[in-house]
């Protein structure tokens, strides 16, 4: 079989990584990229026999290609803290590194929101490229909002990866000011402006788009908080790209 290296960056992960790592044991490798932790997280990985590098922080993008630079192995897993791979998924892995026949796999991710498993809203199932010959791709360099490049044949799993992303609202509204932050700055450094429709329309078609179009209704209170809490980020990241513009 062909070998495969796991990539993970990490900033005080210390209360997801364990879970992560445990569920990747079978990978040829794993490397971490850790942007200057103050908890347990480079300990616990360097416990279950990670790589660890302390790396000053560049991007999402950026620090993914540098961490996937250093492996070892053509094939790369690139995985979130918060982030599982499930026993189905690992033997799907394996048999496309075998006889897959694609430079980069799609990957759904089941995407919770505290403990419940969210169906609409978007959420699923979520493609993510996740796998893929280092030789073929890369991730863009954004900031926020990264993802795989692909020079060749790509392909989807079926098995999802779970994602455990927000413990619950207070979690989201605390990245929520940072992502919106990163995507306001992405959007000033592309010559983008923002004005009074962006600061109305949007958020409300962010929340009509979650909630009926993409039948969020269907999830009861949890459909209507993410609805709304998406629409609060889409209202920050134009308030602030709109005083970043004034400020220059």
């Amino acid at each position: 079989m062909q070998k495969i290296s796991v990539t993970i960056i990490t900033l005080n992960e210390e209360a997801n990584i364990r879970a992560c790592l445990e569920s990747v044991q079978w990978a040829d490798e794993i490397l971490v990229s850790d942007s200057g932790s103050s908890d347990k997280t480079v300990q616990i990985c360097k416990d279950y026999g990670a790589k660890v590098f302390v790396d000053q922080w560049q991007g999402f993008g950026k620090q993914k290609n540098l961490i996937a630079g250093r492996a070892k192995n053509n094939w790369i897993f690139n995985i979130d803290a918060d982030e599982r791979v499930t026993p189905e998924l690992r033997k799907e892995i394996e048999a496309v590194l075998n006889n897959g026949g694609c430079d980069g796999y799609f990957i759904p991710r089941k995407n919770f929101f505290g403990d419940r498993w969210i169906r609409y809203c978007g959420w699923y199932p979520d493609y993510n490229l996740r796998l893929y010959k280092k030789d073929k791709g890369r991730f863009n360099e954004r900031d926020v909002h990264e993802a795989v490049g692909i020079e060749g044949k790509t392909g989807y799993l079926k098995n999802p990866l779970e994602h455990y992303t927000y413990r619950d609202v207070s979690d989201y509204l605390k990245r929520m000011d940072r992502y919106s932050t990163l995507a306001a700055e992405g959007m000033l450094k592309n010559g983008k402006s923002a004005g009074l429709v962006d600061l109305t329309l949007r958020p409300c078609f962010t929340f009509f788009k979650m909630f009926l179009l993409q039948k969020g209704f269907l999830e009861g209170y949890s459909g209507v908080m993410l609805s709304g809490l998406y629409a609060a980020y889409t209202f920050s990241k134009y308030a602030k790209l709109m005083e970043m513009k004034k400020q220059q």
